[in-house]
């Protein structure tokens, strides 16, 4: 198989490979103090190394290719950036290269061992997602845990970098982006993007304005959503027109156009109609939702918060008009946890980092405790291979282990596969 510079990279950062006895390819032995620092920016991929190059001691950076010409494809000759370079490795040394002075940069070719390339082969090549499946057996339970605590917070780090830019377009305001998030995170997955939509669309102080009437509330959701039947139809639907025909000209509101919203392969239940009728109870049953949040942090609190109940009209309705058995329509048990793992949690957690509350952030973690596992194929395929979830704190984890590192083959950045490379 064709070796990636990325293995370079990694053969370079973690020392594996033979140290001893190394040259440069003009014949200069070659002795590496310290390998240096990755950089993560614009420039040579490691700073502040220490290397001994024909006895003569050298302090600067290392840069990693995998043959030398790519130094010149990537016009590094002419880059301020690398005159600091004071060696080039690669995998095959095809030219020499320079510096704009003239001065000819070292360059060593990188040992592998043959064991090494193989392991490394092996673990690419296998067809399943999860390519160390074989390996997990002989890895500790305490150093598999510890892999996924560190993978769960990498997962909520990358969630709040949307919170951090929602938050700045809303100049700070938390409630506002709670609203935003929450109501997207509505749709449950096919229907997010029009509820997020429609968030945009209607501003929550509007709502707060008319908080204590429910079918006011309804009226601009509803309107603003598009969804209201434009025929002639029942009373309930006929007031709501009437009432957001008189907010719309208040608040100069203008109405989604081609929100599509998607109703096909759903179960009634997830319908938009009665996702957009429990929101509409919990805006009118909750105001500043997200500082009561902030006050208790608490999993049963959160649960009765959500259970708001729909207007009457919803329990014989899953859309306008047609009329069905009476069910209620309150958010379900699993909806609810989906919620917090996907809203609560993560504003819980910024909200705590960006405040210094490390006590907040600890009891964010444990809401995730108290929250059954998750249940989709991710965590099934897990299952198979002996990683069973005994909370939404794990599953989140794996979510995050399965899909940006076994889905993309980047089997070097993650500590399992590290693992499985290293074992003698």
């Amino acid at each position: 198989m064709m070796i990636k510079e990325n293995f370079l990279h990694y053969l370079w950062q973690n020392k594996l490979f033979p140290t001893h006895n190394l040259q440069s390819t003009d014949g200069e032995t070659v002795e590496i103090i310290d390998i240096g620092r990755r950089n993560s920016d614009a420039g040579a991929d490691f700073f502040n190394a220490k290397i001994k190059i024909g006895g003569e001691m050298w302090a600067g950076c290392v840069e990693i290719h995998l043959k030398s010409s790519d130094w010149l494809r990537h016009k590094h000759q002419h880059d301020e950036a690398y005159h600091s370079v004071i060696l080039h490795v690669v995998q095959e040394a095809d030219t020499d290269i320079f510096r704009p002075t003239g001065e000819k940069i070292p360059q060593l070719v990188l040992p592998i061992s043959q064991e090494m390339l193989e392991k490394y082969e092996t673990l690419l090549d296998k067809k399943e997602k999860i390519r160390c499946a074989e390996d997990f057996s002989e890895i500790p339970d305490i150093f598999i845990h510890s892999w996924l605590n560190t993978l769960l917070l990498e997962r909520l780090q990358r969630k709040t970098e949307h919170i951090a830019a929602l938050l700045e377009h809303n100049r700070n305001d938390w409630e506002e982006a709670f609203y935003a998030v929450l109501l997207r995170n509505f749709g449950f997955g096919l229907n997010s993007e029009p509820f997020e939509r429609l968030a945009h669309s209607l501003p929550q102080a509007y709502l707060q304005k008319h908080k204590n009437s429910l079918l006011q509330i309804e009226a601009m959701f509803f309107g603003q959503a598009g969804l209201l039947p434009e025929e002639e139809s029942d009373e309930y639907a006929e007031k709501l027109k009437r009432e957001y025909a008189f907010l719309k000209s208040k608040f100069g509101l203008q109405p989604l156009e081609n929100a599509g919203w998607k109703l096909l392969r759903l179960r009634p239940v997830n319908f938009p109609h009665v996702r957009m009728a429990q929101f509409s109870a919990l805006v009118h049953q909750s105001s500043k939702l997200f500082s009561k949040i902030i006050e208790k942090p608490d999993y049963d609190y959160i649960c009765k918060l959500f259970s708001a109940e729909p207007s009457e009209y919803w329990e014989t309705h899953y859309t306008f008009r047609h009329a069905s058995p009476p069910r209620s329509k309150n958010l379900g048990k699993t909806a609810i946890d989906t919620l917090i793992i996907n809203t609560i949690v993560p504003f819980l957690f910024f909200y705590g980092q960006r405040n210094g509350n490390e006590a907040l952030q600890e009891n964010t973690l444990k809401l995730l405790e108290k929250i059954p596992p998750e249940h989709n194929h991710i965590i099934e395929e897990w299952a198979e291979i002996g990683i069973k979830a005994k909370s939404a704190f794990d599953t989140q984890a794996l979510i995050e282990l399965h899909k940006n590192y076994c889905e993309r083959k980047d089997c070097l950045r993650c500590r399992i596969g590290h693992k499985v490379l290293t074992r003698k």
